[in-house]
C-alpha cells in the first residue's frame, strides 16, 4: 500500500500563492507570447563569432522560442494544472476558489466565504485543502 506524503507548508502555501495569482500569470503568459511573436523578445546569439551564413528565420525562430522559453512553459503549467483542476471540480467548490482567490474587490474571509457557501468554516478549509492538494499532485509539487 502506497502512503500518501503530506504536503510540505512552503508548497501548499506556493500553490495558494499561484491560485491568487492566476489571473496576472494568464497576462504574463501574453505578454511574453506576445514579445517572442512580435520580436521584441531577442536572445544574443552573438558569442565572438561573425555573422551566420544561415538565412534568417522569422517564424521559425518564434516557434523555437515558444516552445523552448522555460518561463513560459513554468506559468503555462501552472495554469494548465489550475484549470484542469477547477474543471473537474463541483460547483460549491468552484464558488469557494472564485469568491476565495479571484475575487479581487472585496476578498471574504474564512468565515465569510463559508457563510456565503452555506458550509462551515472548517468544510471550506478541507475543501480548500483537498483543491491545492489536487493542484500540487498536477504539478508533480511534493
Amino acid at each position: 500500500m502506497i502512503k500518501e506524503l503530506k504536503l510540505k507548508k512552503g508548497t501548499f502555501q506556493h500553490v495558494e500563492s499561484e491560485f491568487y495569482a492566476y489571473q496576472d500569470t494568464q497576462k504574463e503568459i501574453v505578454r511574453l507570447r506576445n514579445e517572442i511573436l512580435h520580436g521584441k523578445y531577442r536572445e544574443d546569439e552573438n558569442i565572438g563569432g561573425g555573422r551566420s551564413n544561415l538565412p534568417d528565420d522569422p517564424t521559425g525562430r518564434a516557434v523555437l522560442l515558444l516552445t523552448s522559453h522555460k518561463k513560459l512553459e513554468q506559468l503555462q503549467n501552472i495554469v494548465d494544472a489550475i484549470e484542469t483542476v477547477v474543471e473537474r471540480l463541483p460547483i460549491e467548490k468552484r464558488e469557494l476558489i472564485k469568491l476565495r482567490y479571484w475575487t479581487r474587490s472585496q476578498p471574504l474571509t474564512w468565515d465569510g466565504t463559508a457563510d456565503h457557501l452555506h458550509v462551515s468554516r472548517r468544510q471550506a478549509l478541507r475543501w480548500r485543502d483537498e483543491i491545492v492538494n489536487a493542484v500540487a499532485e498536477t504539478l508533480g509539487w511534493r
